[in-house]
């Protein structure tokens, strides 16, 4: 498999587009997605002048479709540009990332000869290009063009970058002459000395450690674009003022901003949230709350889809299924110790005959709780299980973003017991089992990233070394490539981090295994060795796909709503050419629907149209029927994939259906 391991990005915000690395612009035309060991095209459309062999005329061309003509536009845009543009990374390209912190403060600097009075906070690059937060008056998107136009002549003038080094003292006048507060603030936090600021030739300042570019005629202007303003807690704490946030790109060629937006623009045409709507997904309802998600018909069926598939797999990999309550007891929280480390992120307890009680943050303590219920032998292990499990977890209105960042949703959790000479085998056993899940979604290109022991962290040196080699001799096991990211693991035990990459090249932290030396301690559990002493177990922590809400918006925006026909919610459209044809269709549903065939039947338009509407909801598969087909008792399907597919008998196209379904190819 061909594993692409990157350096992420470090994100400092939420964009449109996630971190993406290599990219080729334009898209391909057709989108070679691997599952399960087989190749699934993606993009493909009818091929004009092709016909249904139906007993009227009837084209593709006569009822092309409004999808079918925008993807044609986008076509013809994509040939009239340069076939290929490579986009750098900051991590990538040392200059980039100078390119993006010096048009921050360029930013700054046009802002602030334009509204005069307005104050400066900070100005970082992101992954995408840079930001900065100013307190002023509320700007609307007509002022990003003065900005940008005063941006341009900073740019011409050739302005150097000068670096100076000050006292904290002769730095803290400077800013209290220019009756800067947040800069003041800013300036307290800083403990290392000397103090550094960069000026903009001798016009303007900030504070700042660098890097930036030797003068502002090293950017191009051309390859600079202001994106939006948003609104932004300073500190990001809704106590503190509300701040002005311009976000911007930046692009060391024009040719590269222009990849970056067409890619923007595709990432637009995927949105989740849209998709979720015009296909009747899921919802978030405001009468019930923000962050809850309500999955529609089908969206649910996709849901069922995924957790049959998921819950299959487990049971194979010889996992024992759980069902755990959303409730407990507060105390229980103050022994996992959730109460002291992730307490912000949970709801007030609820007084219940005079017990408090809290929604689960976790599902891990209700599975050690189900370890304890016996006295286990070292014979027992590896004891693995897994649980679908409803969590809920406080999140500010602010930073809730459709299927991505809600406050209940559903993890695919796990957890292993196991001694310690089982460790690796273990591990290598969930690297398996997480690829198996992925590849039948058409994931099969990760980042992966081993994570080591922080400075602050529970258990002895020894124990964690030889967790830690165990996770590495996994990785290595397996073949894929890894970053070692030191310091970044969890203060209870190392642990493997794996992102996903879709369609557009974005990554997605889905998977992560974690070795955890806190929670046996706490929970005091054990297990008898094969001399008769109590032993304390090791404890695994795994999930492959997160959570379901997430991962269906990543699924979502991956295909584009153009779900693989195994998974797709409704599977077959039997259509009519007349009304006269409606009961033989009729009979040709209840048909597919006996061998577990997701059909319905759609009339009382005409052809054309119901043809276009099965377009729109990104119905994989059309049968359509006329006065010929009910003679013949068969039916001429047209895939939404590949075009015409011919004529055949019921039974053909159920057995077509059911051995692309099994086999997760196209038809």
């Amino acid at each position: 498999m061909n594993v692409v391991h990157r350096m992420a990005a470090a994100s400092r915000s939420l964009p449109l587009l996630s971190s993406f690395q290599t990219l080729t612009y334009p898209l391909p035309r057709t989108l070679l997605l691997p599952s399960a060991g087989r190749t699934l095209a993606v993009a493909s459309r009818v091929p004009a002048g092709k016909t249904y062999g139906l007993s009227r005329s009837f084209s593709p061309v006569a009822v092309a479709t409004e999808d079918a003509v925008e993807t044609e536009e986008r076509r013809k845009k994509e040939d009239s540009v340069e076939k290929r543009v490579v986009l750098p990374t900051n991590e990538s390209s040392q200059r980039l990332l100078r390119v993006r912190h010096t048009c921050a403060h360029v930013m700054a600097m046009a802002v602030q000869k334009l509204f005069p009075g307005s104050k400066v906070t900070i100005g970082p690059w992101i992954d995408n290009g840079f930001y900065y937060d100013f307190d002023m008056e509320p700007l609307a998107d007509k002022d990003l063009k003065r900005i940008k136009k005063e941006m341009d002549r900073i740019i011409n003038r050739n302005l150097p970058l000068i670096r100076e080094e000050l006292s904290r003292e002769e730095a803290k006048r400077r800013i209290m002459a220019l009756n800067e507060p947040y800069k003041l603030e800013i300036l307290e936090s800083i403990r290392e000395e000397p103090i550094t600021i960069y000026h903009i030739g001798n016009e303007w300042w900030d504070l700042c450690a660098g890097p930036h570019v030797d003068s502002t005629g090293h950017i191009n202007k051309k390859a600079v674009e202001l994106e939006s303003v948003a609104g932004a807690y300073w500190r990001g704490d809704e106590n503190k003022p509300m701040l002005q946030r311009i976000y911007g790109t930046a692009w060391e060629t024009e040719e590269q901003l222009k990849a970056y937006l067409h890619l923007k623009e595709e990432a637009k045409r995927r949105d989740h949230r849209r998709l979720g709507q015009d296909l009747d997904l899921f919802s978030i309802q405001e009468e019930a709350g923000g962050g809850l998600v309500f999955w529609h018909p089908k969206g649910a069926i996709v849901r069922h889809l995924i957790e049959d598939s998921w819950k299959k797999i487990h049971l194979q990999h010889g996992y024992e299924l759980l069902y755990t309550p959303h409730v407990a007891k507060a105390d229980l929280w103050k022994i996992s110790g959730h109460l002291d480390f992730y307490g912000e992120n949970m709801y007030d307890q609820m007084n219940i005959e005079d017990e408090l009680y809290q929604l689960r943050p976790m599902n891990c303590p209700y599975h050690i709780l189900v370890y304890k219920r016996k006295l286990h032998s070292y014979r027992d292990f590896p004891i693995r299980v897994a649980e679908l499990g409803t969590v809920y977890r406080y999140e500010l209105s602010g930073s809730l973003h459709g299927l991505f960042r809600v406050r209940g949703f559903t993890q695919d959790d796990a957890h292993i017991f196991c001694l310690d000479d089982q460790i690796k085998g273990e591990i290598r056993g969930v690297l398996d089992l997480t690829e198996e899940i992925l590849l039948q979604f058409g994931f099969n290109k990760y980042e992966v990233n081993l994570s080591t022991r922080p400075e602050k962290a529970v258990g002895n040196a020894d124990i964690w070394e030889k967790a830690t080699a165990a996770l590495r001799d996994a990785l290595d096991d397996k073949g894929w490539e890894y970053q070692i990211d030191e310091g970044g693991g969890a203060f209870y035990g190392p642990k493997i981090d794996l992102k996903i990459e879709d369609a557009l090249g974005r990554k997605w932290q889905c998977s992560t295994v974690q070795v955890d030396f806190n929670l046996p301690e706490r929970f005091d559990i054990s297990y008898v060795d094969s001399n008769a002493e109590k032993r304390r177990p090791i404890m695994i922590h795994r999930a492959v796909l997160g959570s379901l809400e997430r991962f269906f918006g990543v699924l979502i925006e991956h295909y584009a709503g153009d779900f693989p026909l195994w998974i797709s919610p409704i599977q077959a459209r039997v259509l009519p050419v007349t009304d006269i044809e409606v009961k033989y269709c009729g009979e040709v549903v209840s048909r597919l629907k006996s061998f577990g065939i997701r059909a319905e039947l759609c009339h009382g338009e005409r052809l054309p149209k119901l043809v276009r509407n099965a377009e729109k909801q990104k119905v994989p598969l059309m049968a359509v029927v006329g006065p010929k087909e009910v003679e013949a008792q068969t039916v001429t399907v047209r895939s939404r994939m590949g075009g015409e597919v011919g004529t055949m008998t019921i039974d053909e196209f159920i057995s077509k259906i059911l051995f692309t379904i099994e086999n997760r190819t196209s038809l």
